[in-house]
């Protein structure tokens, strides 16, 4: 067994053991681990939360081409942190790569030494960013939802009143919801702005706030923000976004 499939095994037996090899519930929760994996391994690593949003999503593109057994995940997301660092500009060392995730997967254990077996692990890391590139036809720069939440958080804060605007934490729920999304696959079956609206909504829901004149206007507030966008889209995307919540909750 080489040093990246030693990583992961452990983790990956106990997911078995809870849901059944082909169960689609095992293969979610399998995701959602792993996409929480490399959301906590950016924070370590100091990625900022577009190319957090990149890594992700070059994980999940890969694993709708792939089925899930036939790579090792953590590895794949990995490699997926490596590979969206260099696409969005924030370039990251892979031994810093390595020494954060291997400390993620393995908390009771040494650092690793610049020996055989991290040499293995970088260029197991490597070997796999390649592939990832063949895999996804080199198609891994993606539009995210990020730029239109900032506008439409900017424009809503002018629309509602200011004291409760500062009294509630709207914008952090919501950047907060945004990326807790990439825990699923929202981003590879949504368009970004649908996504950032419906954020925001679920945001606003969340404290029962509502938009001044929205109940009288004759289109709504996220209407506005996007002409294609409907009630139904928002509530599908609401849906999906509880459930990943649903699935954090599940012990």
């Amino acid at each position: 067994m080489d040093a990246a499939m030693e990583m992961s095994v452990r983790r990956r037996h106990e997911e078995k053991q809870t849901f059944g090899e082909d169960s689609a519930a095992h293969v979610a929760r399998s995701h959602f681990r792993v996409c929480r994996f490399i959301i906590e391994s950016g924070v370590k690593l100091g990625m900022h939360s577009v190319p957090m949003a990149s890594a992700c999503t070059i994980y999940h593109k890969f694993f709708e081409e792939t089925a899930i057994e036939n790579y090792d995940p953590y590895l794949v997301a990995m490699a997926a942190i490596y590979l969206a660092g260099k696409v969005e500009e924030q370039h990251l060392r892979a031994r810093d790569i390595i020494n954060v995730c291997h400390r993620y997967l393995n908390p009771q254990t040494e650092p690793l030494e610049l020996d055989t077996r991290f040499w293995e692990l970088r260029d197991s890391v490597v070997q796999c960013e390649l592939l990832m590139l063949r895999v996804l036809d080199f198609h891994v720069s993606f539009e995210h939802p990020h730029k239109y939440l900032l506008h439409y958080l900017i424009s809503l804060r002018n629309w509602v009143n200011r004291h409760m605007w500062k009294r509630t934490p709207v914008a952090v729920t919501a950047w907060a919801v945004l990326r807790d999304s990439y825990h699923g696959t929202l981003c590879l079956r949504h368009q970004p702005q649908h996504i950032a609206i419906a954020v925001l909504y679920f945001a606003l829901q969340c404290y029962g706030v509502e938009v001044p004149g929205d109940a009288t206007a004759e289109r709504a507030w996220w209407q506005v923000f996007s002409e294609g966008m409907t009630k139904n889209t928002i509530d599908a995307i609401v849906t999906e976004l509880v459930q990943i919540y649903e699935m954090d909750a599940k012990p």
